[in-house]
């Protein structure tokens, strides 16, 4: 029997939303009987949404069960030995058919005081953004407790919220503690921490399915709130064609944008920590410890730890079908100890496979787009 590790791929879990739309079939996907899904979980270890893998012969297991068998050889010793069997990512691709609420999420500490395992720290990459789209992210301007406490009572909380107009490719990083809401006409990818706390402040008085309005936690979110304002949400990168982008960088996850339309390898070895590849745009395809797997837009590729080195292919690997790709791992050497941050204790080495004979990657990628 087979028990050699390999790259996993999984089955999606979708949400049915209020505010949902109908983008994510066009990506692909088949959620009926559900009228509309707001969220597809690509990757997920929340108790009672846990992915189940579909590729392989560990299909039909759970990411937990996964890890709880294969441990630091799934996701790194150091990443282990932290997080024990708890997977630490939560991985959603959004449509905002309409406004989500205003919302904040807890930090660590709060959550833990609070009997939670996690707080949420996230980010987002902008896929597609109707003309008019705009988030909420943090305030306009600095208030006081007391401040944003009257602002909320009278009902006018919208005055003093910072609004961004996101572009296609557009990244945005909600710490915990931000006040933030996804806009009407927007796809996104969406890199968390696990864990699906969320403090919602304002709806909009929209009702539910039942006519009810939905449950606000005003008080619960006081404490999490950070009031400081926010000057320019954006994060600012420079796009790379066949290189490597970081895009978010931070203890909880590094993500990083990897667009290509040339094979491309990448050398992992002095990464403690698992890879996953998050296709966004395109078709393309990962290989790794000697198994390939084709993957479209809103498709993900748990890489295991094990893997020194992974190969990255766009569809027809001519030099003109690209695919963009997030790259995502916890990096240990993110972990501060004692105030010394070890980022950049080493260089990402990226190279071009070259001419090796591809025929068997290419084959899987036009599988997927038949």
């Amino acid at each position: 029997m087979e028990t050699k590790l390999y790259p996993l791929k999984f089955m999606p879990l979708y949400k049915n939303k209020i505010w949902g739309g109908n983008k994510i079939k066009k990506l692909g996907f088949d959620y009926s009987p559900l009228p509309n899904c707001g969220e597809l979980w690509a990757l997920s270890a929340v108790k009672g949404n846990e992915s189940v893998v579909s590729n392989g012969f560990l299909e039909s297991n759970t990411i937990n069960e996964v890890l709880e068998i294969y441990m630091s050889e799934l996701i790194g010793e150091k990443n282990y030995q932290h997080f024990g069997n708890d997977f630490p990512l939560l991985i959603k691709i959004i449509d905002a058919n309409d406004k989500l609420s205003i919302q904040v999420h807890p930090d660590n500490e709060l959550a833990r005081q609070r009997g939670m395992e996690n707080g949420k720290t996230e980010m987002w990459f902008i896929m597609e953004a109707e003309e008019g789209a705009e988030i909420v992210d943090g305030f306009e301007k600095q208030l006081t407790r007391e401040e944003y406490q009257r602002f909320l009572d009278l009902g006018k909380l919208e005055e003093v919220l910072h609004v961004d107009k996101p572009q296609s490719g557009d990244v945005f990083f909600i710490p915990a503690g931000r006040v933030h809401a996804l806009g009407k006409g927007l796809l996104l990818a969406e890199i968390q921490q696990s864990s699906d706390t969320t403090y919602r402040i304002y709806d909009y008085n929209r009702r539910d399915a039942d006519g009810k309005l939905r449950q606000l936690h005003t008080a619960e979110a006081l404490d999490a709130i950070d009031f400081t304002p926010t000057r320019d949400g954006r994060t600012h990168y420079s796009y790379r064609q066949n290189g490597t982008t970081t895009l978010a960088e931070c203890p909880y996850f590094t993500t990083n944008l990897v667009s290509i339309n040339k094979a491309l390898r990448k050398d992992f070895s002095n990464l403690d920590s698992f890879v996953v590849y998050l296709c966004t745009e395109g078709i393309a395809a990962v290989k790794a410890l000697d198994t390939i797997c084709p993957i479209h837009a809103g498709e993900c590729v748990l890489v295991p730890a094990v893997a020194d080195t992974v190969e990255l292919y766009s569809s027809g690997d001519d030099g003109k079908s690209a695919a963009k790709l997030l790259e995502i791992y916890v990096d240990p050497a993110l972990w501060n100890e004692e105030g010394v941050n070890h980022a950049h204790d080493f260089d990402w080495m990226a190279e071009f496979v070259g001419s090796a004979d591809n025929t068997a990657i290419s084959q899987s990628i036009l599988n997927i787009s038949e």
